[in-house]
């Protein structure tokens, strides 16, 4: 079993002049590879391997809404609606919010099922400032509970707009269960009927927090009408997690009183694969009869690649770049650290968090401080301006260093705190006899290649994103009884939301 890509040299399988050529190239060039911009001086297949990848990939850049959704009403979020939400989540809130607007109202539907809800941050504003009926549906109790107390903090504020400007909104319902297939999400929908009647929000609980509900939940539903009282409804669903989003799709297509459907992948590592034993279920990928009679398999490691951003990876800058490379050529020694004093965790393909983040903090805050002390001795000193700002600028690029024997040490210093946090992680101890020196050193010598590999390697990010997404497009078409129209839509700013393309379906 190979130990990392460091220790099987994964690079090796990528072409020697491809590599030789891309070690030479600054960080800054080579994080735009996944955009698929390209270098005069590489060699003809480089450049055209790189340029195929980008023209076999969906657009992303953020589409006109307004030409998309004539008299789409997109409302800047107030600061009660808003609070806490980061930046990339009031992006995502306030443009979706007005997509599914526009289109339940061309379904002719104002009743929404907001499907793997989070905190209800979207749900809310369908509720208040769109004054659509809304119920929320995850599978934390947890996120359920915020949910309904950002509710009722969100509704004294919104009860006082009412009677002022005799507008009515409905408080968002939320259910808590897995959903775990049409049928259920079906029931669960199908509970939204004259839920606009209702005054005050009603929680369901699954107390296991793991099992579906039991049961017929529309019959279990006070504001459940009668069995022939039909009513529309918009199923929505903003990063619902793996299978949760084609889960959306089959009861799209299964449930006729869904008119509409709009799905924003996410997690697509998390979709079960036909031909990888997953259990019992209705498989995630491929689902459309076009990709299984083509017999497209991925693989969690492709599945998990899909996930990258070009548009992220371009926006780094040469610093941030250099030190991302490093994070992998970490993560990669790390696995060898696994593979020496824990074999038997390497088959459950662990996974150890974003530390990326948290070490990023700590390097800037290094700089800075870094900085602030430069800044302090050259005053003290009155040097020059210009000496002052050339220090200044070596020691904010990372990771040069006039002293590479001390950049170095720094780095290995990292290294053996990164592992020692990963380990952490994964409820593991640090063992005595780790010899993390040595481990470092073998993985140092090829950190250079890290860089190419890896941007090579993101560049095959937005193919596979665009497979999966033709293939939940292709099932749609594919279903001859039921007249609908189909659209892939990047309803976001791809820097902002990477997973920015919608697959928006309506019935007619």
């Amino acid at each position: 079993m190979p130990t990392s890509s460091i220790s099987s040299r994964l690079w090796e399988a990528v072409d020697k002049e491809w590599m030789d050529c891309l070690r030479k190239e600054p960080a800054d060039k080579l994080l735009q590879i996944p955009s698929g911009v390209v270098q005069d001086h590489w060699p003809a297949s480089l450049k055209q391997f790189v340029l195929t990848l980008r023209s076999l990939s969906l657009p992303r850049d953020q589409a006109d809404l307004q030409e998309a959704f004539p008299g789409l009403r997109v409302a800047p979020l107030n600061s009660v609606l808003a609070q806490g939400m980061n930046q990339k989540k009031k992006h995502e809130i306030q443009a979706l919010a007005g997509v599914i607007d526009s289109i339940a109202r061309r379904v002719g539907s104002h009743k929404i099922v907001d499907v793997g809800s989070g905190q209800g941050y979207l749900a809310q504003v369908l509720s208040f400032e769109h004054e659509l009926s809304v119920i929320a549906i995850d599978a934390s109790s947890h996120h359920g509970s915020i949910t309904d107390a950002r509710a009722k903090r969100i509704e004294k504020y919104y009860a006082a707009k009412k009677c002022k400007s005799r507008s009515g909104f409905c408080i968002p319902k939320t259910v808590t269960c897995r959903v775990l297939s049409p049928a259920m999400l079906k029931d669960i929908s199908s509970s939204l009927r004259q839920v606009d009647e209702m005054e005050n929000p009603t929680i369901f609980r699954d107390n296991t927090d793991s099992k579906p509900l039991a049961g017929d939940l529309a019959s279990e539903c006070p504001y459940s009408s009668k069995a022939d009282d039909k009513s529309t409804m918009v199923l929505a669903g903003l990063h619902a997690c793996g299978d949760l989003s084609v889960t959306m799709l089959r009861t799209f297509m299964e449930c006729d009183e869904v008119k509409a459907v709009i799905s924003i992948g996410c997690c697509y590592n998390l979709l079960s694969e036909e031909g990888i034993k997953e259990g019992d279920c209705q498989f995630g990928f491929p689902v459309s009869r076009g990709a299984k009679s083509a017999n497209l398999q991925l693989g969690k490691n492709a599945r998990d690649l899909a996930c990258q951003s070009a548009e992220r990876w371009r926006g780094l800058g040469e610093a941030a770049g250099l030190h991302n490379f490093e994070l992998h050529t970490f993560r990669a020694a790390f696995q060898m650290v696994l593979f020496q004093c824990y074999p038997e965790i390497i088959t459950r393909s662990p996974a150890i968090g974003r530390q990326g983040k948290a070490f990023r903090r700590q390097h800037h805050r290094r700089i800075l401080e870094c900085n602030a002390d430069m800044a302090q001795t050259f005053s003290q000193n009155c040097c020059s301006t210009y000496a002052k700002d050339a220090l200044l600028n070596e020691h904010s690029s990372y990771p040069k260093s006039a002293n590479k024997e001390a950049n170095s040490a720094d780095r290995y210093s990292m290294f053996v705190k990164f592992c020692k946090s990963g380990l952490g992680r994964l409820g593991l101890c640090v063992p005595q006899d780790i010899e993390f020196s040595r481990l470092w050193e073998e993985a140092e010598e090829f950190s250079g290649l890290v860089g190419p590999y890896w941007t090579l390697r993101a560049a095959l990010g937005p193919v596979l994103e665009t497979i999966l997404l033709l293939d939940r497009l292709l099932f749609l078409q594919e279903q001859g009884n039921v007249l609908i129209q189909t659209v892939l839509l990047p309803i976001f700013d791809p820097v902002l939301s990477p997973r920015n393309v919608a697959l928006i379906a309506e019935k007619f």
